[in-house]
């Protein structure tokens, strides 16, 4: 009984997560287009963090290259149009510089186009998987077929656009706190 308890439970995991997925992704998009304070603190946590995961998804897309042809390539092209797309999301933001702090507003439209990104990705992703779930049984390697790499790629110029965009947060900050100092 107690199996059947916990398989009961993570089924409902399972559920919660795939039916509160929407709404996470539309919470994300009303943050990221919002009028915020540029804190250095959180920049700079925000900036270590982003690190922290670009590392450790290149590192896992090197390996998952063993088993996923082209995984750490699409990656590493994904980072770059990802920075890239940071780069001009720094040129799109509101910048409003007052006598406390610095406020900046990202561009919606790019804000909207990044989630869009990510929401097409884990939605043809799903589609992708389950298309090719039987190609196992034809003696092909679904994983490889499911479009794996392309789903890295996606995550890549989210990680790569955010990466750009606190570094570059985070250097107009500076620059603001020097002249007013």
């Amino acid at each position: 009984m107690p199996l059947l308890a916990l398989v009961g439970l993570l089924l409902f995991i399972i559920l919660a997560f795939i039916v509160l997925l929407p709404l996470s992704l539309v919470q994300r998009y009303r943050v990221g287009t919002s009028r915020q304070p540029a804190r250095g603190w959180l920049l700079t946590l925000n900036l270590a963090g982003i690190l922290l995961s670009v590392v450790l998804f290149l590192a896992t897309a090197a390996l998952t290259s063993f088993w996923i042809p082209n995984a750490f390539t699409y990656s590493a092209l994904g980072l770059s149009a990802g920075g890239l797309l940071g780069l001009i999301g720094l040129g799109l933001t509101r910048w409003e510089p007052t006598a406390r702090t610095l406020h900046y507003t990202p561009n919606r439209w790019l804000v909207l186009g990044i989630t869009l990104v990510v929401t097409a990705r884990l939605l043809y992703g799903f589609w992708r998987g389950w298309q090719n779930w039987n190609a196992a049984l034809h003696g092909a390697e679904w994983l490889a077929a499911s479009g794996a790499a392309g789903s890295f790629a996606a995550g890549a110029v989210v990680l790569g656009y955010y990466l750009a965009y606190w570094t570059g947060v985070r250097r107009r900050l500076a620059r603001y706190r020097r002249s007013i100092s």
